[in-house]
């Protein structure tokens, strides 16, 4: 029976005392939905903390979308941090939404954002805290119905016994209908398993019940998923595009939080979508097409989302800013309006050349940070294979650029473990980094009081599924070290510093990015010791995921450095964001001859499938030559 929706805020309240931040569990924020009347009750959660997740600007868009809507309500949950989990836990305290600290179990659905591979087992602590099953097939026929969703959706396979479906691709049309078939299968009685079968007609959405998985000589160990027997489901999951970004409406984010988040700032999406074919890059292939919103469109949300939240600063954001054909209009003009009233515009991505220089000193003003360019490679050969097009001079000049503007601080981000990579290409990470310190101190002086300095942020490549890499291996963890270490005796001046990604937690990640279904086993039993909040560097226990993935017969770099066959099934293959595998695999070849392939909004098309598949374009407002 489906726990009775009632505000149980007063048995949270005695425990705010006891734990920190306890603003973190406090609603009424300025400009939250209050809890509407309605037959139908929706819960999004982000399963991480609250200053974490409420700045996502994917699960805000879905909140006003479904409160849009004429009887359907959305709340917010997010996961509470060990403290209050433990005391919720002693007290039996359910996991409750923040708006009206209703339990999740009486909602009639409830959405995960899938921000990134290592917030699985936060997933299924989030449900164990709300008294739901951990698995579909579980659940009894009032539990609320678990959707799912977002960037890492793309493999969600290692989770998809979680979800009773799953929404792929652009969220704004397809949570309304989903939300929509739930709510009438509900009125008129029929049961968990036939919802189930409604909400798989409904375009983007995969419902993993009604998959099964095979496994022959045309697939990975990890098999692949095909519709079950009996089942009317497609054999290909294609997502949802919103075709014109312009006409949905641009302002999501107008929650005001009570403490300070990670992204403390009014966040306005300008573009979405991004054709310069990084071959490392999973957003550049699943976002596809390019979509714009006009200058209009974003000066006036800019003003109006001001005027309501009391921000002093407005991020203009999107994968590639400066990319957005009237970038340099729209910053212009957000200057003119919003510099008098002190408000700052921020571009929070640039280009590695000489405009997005220009851009972020035109967003900037008179203030100057550090800037930050990615090169990702050490090598113009590697920046070749992984078909960055971007140069050596390209670089330089924009650093040159950056300096002569007033900057004093440069930030590059790199990755190693690149398909070809070799030591000179790690080294030349600490030559291209010496030569962006040497053209800072040409141009501001080499004294001790010039404040001339580099830093250097390292990854590690993860193959992500629909990208051109994702037949690679990860690179091996004791490998990934001794190539962090050659980088660290390479670097010589004290004024540049060298930062890199924790091997074993890029590994835990790779091993997630890769497994099919039966990966499932290792999330749960990873939860069960005690794993979560993986993706904070205090939380995160290697030795935890070791004995996990032992205890399922998996070892962890095994699964992560697996090379899969350019022909085989991939587990991930029974969803799409339209790319065709034909064009990946060309891009695969391509990177290994190291031939780069060029942006298709300032050359002809370059065949990836997406705009034929999905019945969509590229929308621009301007020339993006």
């Amino acid at each position: 029976m489906r726990a009775r929706r009632e505000n149980l805020f007063g048995l949270i309240e005695p425990l705010l005392a006891h734990v920190e931040r306890p603003s973190r569990y406090l609603d009424h924020e300025w400009g939250a939905h209050a809890e509407q009347d309605g037959p139908f009750h929706l819960c999004m959660v982000y399963a991480d903390v609250y200053e974490v997740g409420q700045p996502n600007l994917g699960m805000a868009i879905l909140y006003e979308t479904v409160n849009a809507q004429e009887g359907m309500s959305c709340e917010r949950c997010y996961l509470p941090w060990r403290d209050m989990a433990l005391l919720m836990r002693e007290r039996g305290v359910p996991l409750l939404s923040l708006e009206a600290a209703a339990p999740l179990a009486s909602f009639d659905a409830i959405g995960f954002t899938l921000a990134h591979e290592l917030i699985a087992t936060n997933v299924l602590e989030a449900l164990d805290l709300a008294g739901i099953a951990l698995t579909s097939d579980e659940r009894d026929e009032d539990d609320p119905i678990i959707l799912a969703g977002g960037p890492s959706a793309w493999n969600c396979e290692p989770l998809s016994p979680v979800f009773d479906a799953v929404l792929l691709g652009d969220g704004e049309e397809s949570i309304v209908e989903a939300c929509a078939c739930i709510r009438d299968a509900r009125a008129e009685g029929v049961s968990r398993a036939e919802t189930l079968r409604r909400l798989a007609r409904v375009p983007g959405t995969y419902v993993p019940s009604l998959y099964d998985v095979v496994t022959d000589e045309t697939t990975t160990r990890w098999g692949r998923a095909v519709p079950r027997a009996g089942e009317d489901v497609p054999e290909v999951v294609y997502k949802r595009c919103v075709r014109d970004l312009s006409a949905t409406e641009p302002v999501a984010q107008r929650i005001v939080p009570y403490l300070g988040v990670v992204q403390d700032r009014l966040s306005l999406e300008v573009l979405r979508g991004c054709a310069r074919g990084c071959r490392f890059c999973q957003a550049g292939m699943t976002y596809r097409p390019v979509r714009e919103r006009p200058a209009d469109q974003v000066v006036e949300a800019a003003g109006r989302a001001l005027a309501a939240s009391g921000y002093d600063e407005v991020s203009l954001s999107s994968l590639s800013t400066t990319d957005h054909s009237q970038c340099a209009l729209i910053v212009r003009r957000l200057n003119e309006e919003l510099g008098p009233r002190g408000v700052k515009v921020s571009i929070p991505s640039q280009r590695l050349d000489s405009f997005g220089v220009e851009m972020a000193a035109a967003a900037a003003g008179g203030r100057r940070g550090g800037l930050t360019f990615a090169p990702e490679a050490g090598s113009q050969r590697l920046r070749d294979v992984i078909n960055k097009n971007v140069t050596d001079d390209d670089l330089e000049r924009a650093a040159r650029n950056a300096f002569e503007a007033g900057w004093r601080r440069c930030k590059l981000y790199f990755m190693i473990g690149l398909p070809t990579e070799t030591d000179e290409d790690v080294v030349g990470i600490a030559r291209m980094a010496e030569r962006v310190l040497e053209i800072g101190r040409e141009v501001v002086g080499r004294g001790p009081k010039s404040g001339v300095s580099v830093s250097i942020s390292v990854a590690v490549l993860v193959p992500k599924s629909f990208t051109p890499f994702q037949w690679a291996a990860q690179l091996e963890p004791d490998e990934v070290r001794r190539r962090q270490q050659l980088l660290l005796h390479e670097v010589r001046d004290r004024a540049i510093r060298v930062s890199y990604h924790d091997a074993d937690v890029s590994l835990v990640e790779g091993a997630l990015s890769k497994m099919g279904r039966a990966g499932f086993a290792l999330v749960r039993e990873a939860w069960a010791r005690g794993c979560k909040f993986d993706a904070w560097t205090s939380e995160f226990r290697f030795d935890l995921w070791q004995a996990a993935a032992a205890a399922c017969g998996l070892d962890l770099a095994d699964v992560a450095c697996e090379e899969f066959p350019l022909s085989a099934a991939l587990p991930w293959e029974h969803t799409s964001p339209g790319v065709d595998k034909g064009y990946l695999q060309r891009e695969w070849l391509r990177s290994a001859r190291g031939v780069t392939t060029p942006d298709c909004t300032r050359a002809s098309c370059t065949g990836c499938g997406v705009c034929p598949t999905l019945g969509a374009r590229n929308v621009t407002w301007g020339d993006r030559s």
